[in-house]
């Protein structure tokens, strides 16, 4: 019987659950990367833009991670009480950091960094291409050509990559997210709720539609051949223009991992299954992008009639930002995690593959558990952790947490806006509105099967209710209401067959939402009790105006 497992706050303060990226017990070497990554990325982010805070910190407990925004002062003595706002100012006025922090949070409102981050990354020659030339290189390491020692060598170049990127990545959320952030918290001050201004960015990230785009232009390949083939294999042996689309789609995005944001999830090259089905099911999407497109200039119009005149400039110029920003926050991760991620994951399992032929591991896929200072050629040796060592830790990460706690710790009670100068005040209010939006600040805000609507209108459908990617792209009929924990960016190839997503986890600013926004699939988002009251087959109403699934059916 499995012990009983302790749920102790890893540091002081509060520390919130985030289940909508992790939610099952992590590898030791994802914990690594983003254990150092996310604070490192964070704290350079907030010091650049003038956010008075120190960082955002990751810390892992029983293998699922809990997030802590760190104050800029004392940070590892948090006050359970704040004191008084004019003492608090005062202390705020005084402190030399936060008086730097002011003057960098003034100029950067009236600089907007965030514009030049946002082209930079789609310039020619740009930063994304940067990374997408060495995730390439890494990618096209021979590996089977290997010595051990470079197995070795190589193994740990994705490990350093990844630790990077991992820094990038959050870094870069500072110019995705945060001009998303600065307009939904400019929402008091125009006189409009926030639920009006997310349906503005609707059709706004291209990024997320991209590989539906490209699988459909296959799928017309293949319609135009009047072959009906039966998978891949097949599919590629219709002509050499149709391989060589596939090729080049496998090529930038094969080795991404696409199950989970961990590297014990699968690439796409290790499913074509999934990849047949997805060009098979690929639609054409014209029709409803000029409704978007539509839609969204409609509603736009409408808020702003109803924003005071002398806030309209702020709106444009906030709405235009956050837009621009939009497609960057979705760019970021596959750049930058999932494809790294992957990186990793092949080069372990090479690593795997050898020992396993020497004896030394009970399955190649067991290399993955190792942590990264375990990663040397002592291991051919077997001087590394042993094979009953490995393997109890994959079974270990099976462990059921679903009982783990949303908050950890003591409550930690921020400084109010009002006691900080309007720049600072204005960063760190579109700051946490990411956290509270993005559903990582461990609130919850709706109860039982009420969440977050996106879209507009009321979806009839059968429930597929999915444990796990790998579930969902098994079970998954065309129109079913598809019913998870949270989403990964496996779920950017089957989402498309989806009638309505319902999750467990998450808010407007979560995976789940921008793709069900971007794919045009009515959600509920963050809806508590989802998993535990949603069974396979029973017939729902998903009604994303009102946020709600209400059960027909099979109760």
């Amino acid at each position: 019987m499995t012990a009983k497992l302790e749920w102790k706050a890893p540091g002081p303060g509060r520390w919130a659950l985030d289940r909508s990226h992790i939610n099952q017990p992590a590898t030791l070497i994802n914990q690594r990367i983003q254990g150092t990554g996310v604070a490192q990325g964070t704290r350079e982010m907030f010091e650049f833009i003038g956010a008075p805070l120190d960082a955002l910190e990751f810390r892992f407990v029983n293998g699922l991670v809990y997030s802590r925004v760190r104050p800029l002062i004392a940070p590892d003595k948090p006050a359970a009480k704040l004191p008084p706002l004019p003492l608090l100012k005062l202390a705020i006025r005084l402190h030399p950091e936060m008086r730097k922090r002011r003057k960098t949070a003034e100029r950067m409102l009236v600089e907007r960094p965030w514009r030049a981050v946002v082209d930079d990354w789609r310039r020619p020659g740009g930063r994304r291409d940067q990374i997408i030339a060495r995730n390439l290189e890494l990618q096209d390491v021979d590996r089977a050509s290997l010595s051990d020692e470079q197995s070795i060598a190589h193994a740990l170049d994705t490990i350093a990559w990844a630790h990077e990127m991992m820094r990038l990545h959050f870094w870069l959320h500072g110019f995705d997210l945060g001009p998303i952030g600065f307009m939904l918290f400019s929402a008091d001050t125009w006189g409009v709720e926030r639920s009006d201004l997310v349906p503005l960015l609707e059709g706004a990230s291209p990024s997320t539609s991209e590989a539906e785009r490209v699988l459909l232009r296959i799928k017309q390949m293949v319609d135009a051949s009047g072959r009906q083939p039966r998978n891949l294999d097949e599919m590629r042996a219709i002509s050499s223009d149709v391989a060589s689309e596939i090729d080049a789609f496998l090529r930038v995005r094969g080795a991404l991992i696409f199950s989970r944001y961990d590297i014990d999830g699968l690439c796409l090259n290790e499913a074509p299954e999934l990849l047949f089905t997805s060009i098979m099911a690929a639609r054409d999407e014209t029709a409803r992008t000029n409704e978007v497109t539509e839609r969204t200039r409609r509603l736009t119009q409408q808020v702003r009639d109803r924003i005071p005149a002398k806030f309209r400039s702020d709106f444009d110029d906030k709405l235009t930002e956050a837009r621009a920003a939009m497609d960057l926050r979705d760019d970021n991760g596959p750049n930058t995690l999932e494809w790294p991620n992957g990186l990793i994951r092949l080069a372990l399992l090479d690593v795997g593959r050898r020992l396993a032929a020497q004896g030394l591991v009970r399955d190649a896929s067991h290399a993955l558990e190792l942590d990264e200072h375990e990663i040397t050629i002592e291991l051919f040796g077997g001087r590394g952790p042993s094979a009953d060592t490995l393997a109890a830790r994959a079974k270990w990460r099976t462990t059921d947490v679903s009982d783990a706690p949303r908050v950890l710790g003591t409550p930690e009670p921020p400084p109010p806006l009002n006691a900080l100068p309007p720049a600072m005040a204005h960063i760190a209010g579109g700051m946490q509105t990411i956290l509270a939006e993005a559903g990582l600040d461990g609130e919850v805000r709706t109860s039982g099967l009420t969440g977050v609507g996106v879209g507009d209108g009321v979806h009839r459908g059968r429930v597929c209710r999915a444990d796990s990617p790998e579930d969902a792209i098994a079970n998954l009929e065309d129109g079913d209401v598809l019913v998870v924990p949270c989403t990964t960016p496996a779920y950017n190839m089957v989402l498309a067959m989806a009638g309505a997503v319902v999750t467990a986890e998450g808010g407007v600013l979560s995976h789940a939402a921008v793709l069900a926004r971007e794919l045009g699939i009515l959600a509920v988002i963050g809806a508590p009790q989802a998993m535990n009251e949603l069974r396979d087959g029973m017939i729902v109403d998903v009604d994303a105006n009102a946020g709600e699934i209400r059960i027909v059916t099979g109760s």
